[in-house]
């Protein structure tokens, strides 16, 4: 039985979420692999800046940072990141070795960014016949070294943008796969119907009303209190639903507003998709993940940008304009207005059919393309090949 490795991180929840999608979708189709999920904050503790001088992994700092909205000049950072990367190279590389020594994997796949350089060439030190993919868990790349590095591994691309992306940057690629969207869990397309007016008495709301979703990601943010205030301000008619995720302070300040309108708050759910059923539309950030699982169970999304938007989710936010599924906004001010065009009759239509038309099935399609890029190769590669390739990779980058 094949032994197929997914590593991921804690840094947010999206990479955490398409690996476990992944593994799920793997033991649907009864695929005859061996899945192991590896985190790799995990694994490179040892080598993290952070833990030698907090005592806490990075992924817990940035998550803390991420719930607050304190991660701000994320464009200037990201090449003093990387910088860092680089330096921490070799121990990542012995590290990550060392693991892959223990584990004996037939294929590995990173839904990991930064890292990758450090997974592709740890690996081939360990083993050149086991290859190597990067399924990019964003709508697209941000250049250089965020997701795709100038080596030789196979990537998945859920975008025409993402693909070019990949072409351009890793012209030597063993493969470029094309996929129909990002990773969202198999449950997202589950058919069974619920009765929405009932479920929405459960939980204190109008069967009739519009509900909005409120959703800033696994680690909450407080544009979400302005959000509800904001709302407050406008007397809309409407109700909404906030998922706070793993942020209980958000939680609990929601709960202790004086709301004139309709709401439930709800804390760290497995159940989103449920929530996502009995919504209209979706409030939220330009993370991939919420962006897709919304328009995988139909939801127009409008979605709040501004100048603490994380630089890599920026290009999100333009896709669903382009795609005309939805729409941005820079101010939580202008939020009223932008729900009212949206609930429209002719506009709301418009949208859920080009929603339709989107029919993201990425989380389906990998595990065949995974398959074949494990069906052994009529040519192996020697290790003096595969040697000189690598040394070529490291002067090219």
């Amino acid at each position: 039985m094949k032994k197929v490795i997914v590593i991921y991180i804690d840094g947010g929840g999206g990479h955490r979420a398409a690996a476990r999608a992944l593994d799920d979708v793997i033991r649907m189709q009864r695929l005859p692999w061996r899945v192991e999920l590896v985190n790799a904050d995990e694994v490179l503790e040892p080598a993290d800046p952070a833990v030698w001088f907090l005592g806490v992994r990075s992924s817990v700092i940035y998550n803390w940072l991420l719930g607050r909205d304190w991660m701000i000049g994320t464009k200037q950072l990201l090449p003093i990141i990387h910088l860092i990367f680089r330096l921490l190279h070799p121990a990542q590389v012995f590290l990550l070795k060392r693991r892959w020594s223990k584990l004996q994997p037939d294929l590995v796949v990173s839904v990991v960014p930064h890292l990758n350089r450090a997974f592709y060439d740890s690996l081939r030190r360990e083993n050149t016949r086991v290859p190597f993919v990067t399924i990019l868990t964003d709508l697209a790349d941000y250049p250089p070294r965020f997701w795709i590095e100038r080596q030789q591994p196979h990537f998945t691309c859920g975008t025409r943008t993402a693909v070019r992306q990949a072409e351009q940057i890793a012209p030597l690629a063993e493969g470029i796969w094309p996929v129909s969207g990002m990773i969202v869990h198999p449950k997202f397309y589950e058919s069974n119907p619920i009765d929405r007016a009932q479920e929405r008495r459960k939980l204190g709301l109008d069967p009739d009303l519009p509900t909005g979703l409120v959703l800033f990601g696994g680690y909450g943010s407080h544009a979400m209190l302005k959000v509800a205030e904001r709302i407050e301000q406008a007397r809309m008619r409407l109700q909404l639903i906030f998922l706070c995720g793993r942020n209980a302070a958000l939680f609990h300040k929601l709960q202790s507003l004086n709301l004139t309108y309709l709401t439930h708050v709800q804390g760290f759910t497995e159940n989103v998709v449920y929530f996502m059923m009995l919504s209209d539309f979706l409030i939220g950030k330009p993370g991939p993940g919420s962006i897709s699982e919304a328009l995988a169970t139909r939801l127009p999304v409008i979605l709040h940008t501004s100048w603490r938007t994380l630089a890599h989710e920026r290009f999100n936010a333009r896709w669903i304009e382009e795609q005309g599924v939805g729409t941005a906004i820079k101010r939580i001010q202008d939020l009223p207005s932008a729900i009212d065009q949206m609930l429209r009759p002719a506009t709301y239509s418009a949208m859920r059919r080009r929603i339709e038309a989107l029919n993201n099935r990425a989380v389906f399609e990998i595990p065949p393309i995974l398959e074949q890029i494990l069906v052994p190769r009529k040519e192996s590669i020697s290790p003096e090949r595969d040697e000189r390739s690598l040394a070529r990779n490291e002067r090219a980058t």
